[in-house]
């Protein structure tokens, strides 16, 4: 147990630790060591460098030519197989089994033709005899229906033939007046007349109104315009005549031909530099940092 520090059996749960294999071995550092030391050592593998592709025995592992079959005996499959099938018939006791008769083939539809027991009574298409059918008595006989709606035909309903009536001329007018008259007799008033029938929206005609026109508005009096001036006579154009002028034409003045003086060309050192309105002027200011400092 060492004098300072935790026990071996606090440690490690030993009740003393055990000696290393590697005390006493020399450090190999493993800075820039190589990876395969063993491949730097002793002779390499020098192989024989490659073949050319030639019929020679140099290009095969083998010093000489191999074949697979080589020694081996001839053999015929032929002869063979005969062999084996004479061995396996000497091993049959008697005779091959041969049917007595081949299967029979039937010859058509519903034959009998080589089956086993041949036909039954009870299949048989022939038919069993039957009693003499005797009808019942007949029935009521009734002629057959004629043709014909029966609408403008004769002698097609139950009884006798409508008779015949003859028809007067426009009797079907004559007949729907007195239908007419009939219909005013019984009537007992004029016709109903309701005032909030429905009507529509729009009229028929767009030139229908119930309503009166308005009186005609009578139209104001039209003023009189005077008419315009004009003068006495059109005015005269200006092309180098004075004839349309109230004065006469002026008199020639002698203004003798002056030149007017030219300007002497400024220089840049007699021109004024121009000077901006100065702009704000800059103040001092207070940092943000003394700002939170004196807050």
């Amino acid at each position: 147990m060492p004098a300072e520090g935790k026990s071996d059996m606090e440690r490690i749960g030993l009740f003393s630790e055990m000696s290393y294999v590697t005390i006493g071995d020399k450090y190999v550092s493993h800075y820039m060591r190589p990876f395969n030391e063993a491949a730097s050592k002793k002779r390499q593998m020098l192989p024989g460098g490659t073949k050319t592709l030639s019929a020679l025995q140099a290009g095969y592992f083998e010093p000489q030519f191999l074949r697979n079959f080589e020694g081996e005996a001839y053999s015929n499959p032929v002869q063979l197989r005969r062999c084996y099938r004479l061995a396996e018939s000497k091993k049959n006791l008697g005779k091959a089994f041969l049917p007595s008769n081949g299967d029979k083939l039937p010859c058509g539809l519903g034959s009998y033709y080589g089956t086993i027991g041949g036909s039954y009574a009870y299949f048989s298409p022939q038919a069993k005899a039957k009693e003499r059918y005797i009808p019942p008595g007949k029935n009521f006989y009734t002629n057959p229906g004629k043709k014909g709606s029966g609408f403008g035909y004769a002698n097609l309903t139950i009884g006798e033939q409508y008779p015949h009536e003859p028809d007067g001329y426009d009797l079907e007018r004559i007949n729907r007046k007195k239908e007419h008259e009939e219909h005013k007799r019984l009537l007992k008033g004029g016709p109903f007349k309701l005032n909030l029938y429905p009507q529509e929206y729009f009229d028929m005609n767009p030139y229908f109104n119930d309503k009166p026109l308005p009186p005609v508005k009578k139209p104001p009096p039209v003023k009189s315009i005077a008419p315009p001036f004009r003068p006495s006579s059109p005015a005269k154009k200006v092309r180098g005549m004075k004839a349309g002028t109230f004065g006469p034409y002026p008199s020639h003045s002698a203004d003798p031909y002056v030149i007017k003086k030219m300007k002497a060309v400024t220089t840049d050192k007699e021109r004024q530099s121009f000077h901006p309105s100065p702009g704000p002027k800059s103040r001092p200011v207070t940092s943000i940092i003394s700002l939170f400092v004196t807050r």
